[in-house]
């Protein structure tokens, strides 16, 4: 389905260890997560919080596994901090990143984001950004592309759940106020879905902005939950609203059959955060991996 050498086919830590809530997953080691998705066919991963931050050594743990670094999440506050604040420990990250051989960096706005606030209610409690917030993010996100662009690298904005950016609305408003030169997209199919978007509609309309995916699906039945029960994000989490592709509700077909089709190139990162206590992550991986090689070829 898919050209040859288009697509890198990789997965995310999180699903190991959690980043916002490392006593998910504490006991599983480094080692032992890239061994597993090594083990599980898959090429490469993005930054977890027990992946050493020296190069050399995690080259060589990575190499020994034949995996690669697709990209790391880093997190902006444009909105809410002077401007400095995010630019220098982003170009720290862009540089550890370049080094690690990764062409596109995940950023998400951070400023008044709930994602990480464990009894803020998920839906009730969005937060939404003012006029001038918007104008400070989109001229933030272009120097920031500015400074990726020097490294020939891409930003790629994560909308995300529980942040100023997650609606359909919002992220166009975020994609009419940026430099699409300067500004890329991650699509992310779980987070779309549990905000009651429709991905198709994003992946259409923004296909030439889309540098980075990330295949994630939902139980719609824990979703419905979060919000009947007034959750948190990371209640949400570890109520396992989130799953591998091919465990949950979302369809899959046609977004593989758009993203063929297309001039995509880049990274499929799987990426599910949940309990490792309750969903293995090497089972899950493995799950993931046999889903996408049936539903699209890779």
């Amino acid at each position: 389905m898919f050209k040859e050498n288009t697509v890198k086919l990789g997965i995310a830590p999180i699903g190991w260890t959690n980043d916002d809530m490392p006593e998910l997953g504490a006991e599983n080691t480094f080692e032992q997560c890239i061994s597993e998705m090594a083990l599980t066919g898959f090429k490469g991963s993005e930054v977890g919080n027990k992946y050493p931050r020296n190069v050399s050594i995690l080259k060589k743990a990575l190499s020994l596994r034949n995996l690669e670094i697709a990209s790391a999440w880093f997190s902006t506050f444009l909105t809410t901090k002077p401007l400095e604040e995010t630019v220098t420990p982003f170009i720290e990250h862009r540089d550890f990143l370049y080094e690690m051989g990764a062409k596109v960096i995940v950023v998400s706005e951070q400023g008044h984001s709930i994602q990480g606030l464990l009894d803020v209610p998920l839906f009730k409690e969005k937060p939404v950004f003012t006029s001038q917030e918007w104008n400070r993010l989109a001229e933030g996100l272009h120097h920031l592309g500015k400074l990726a662009r020097e490294k020939d690298m891409h930003i790629v904005y994560h909308h995300h759940m529980g942040t100023g950016v997650q609606t359909t609305e919002e992220i166009e408003q975020l994609m009419e106020l940026t430099n699409p030169e300067l500004v890329s997209l991650l699509f992310d199919t779980g987070h779309l879905v549990f905000s009651g978007e429709e991905p198709l509609y994003i992946l259409k309309k923004y296909l030439h902005r889309i540098k980075h995916v990330h295949l994630k699906d939902i139980r719609q039945e824990v979703v419905d939950r979060v919000k009947e029960q007034d959750l948190s994000f990371l209640q949400a989490v570890k109520e396992g609203a989130f799953t591998v592709p091919g465990d949950g509700a979302i369809e899959f077909d046609e977004v593989f059959t758009t993203l063929a089709t297309s001039d995509y190139s880049g990274w499929f990162v799987v990426e599910a955060e949940q309990d490792p206590a309750l969903a293995n992550p090497f089972e899950y991986a493995l799950k993931a991996r046999n889903f996408i090689k049936e539903k699209s070829g890779l």
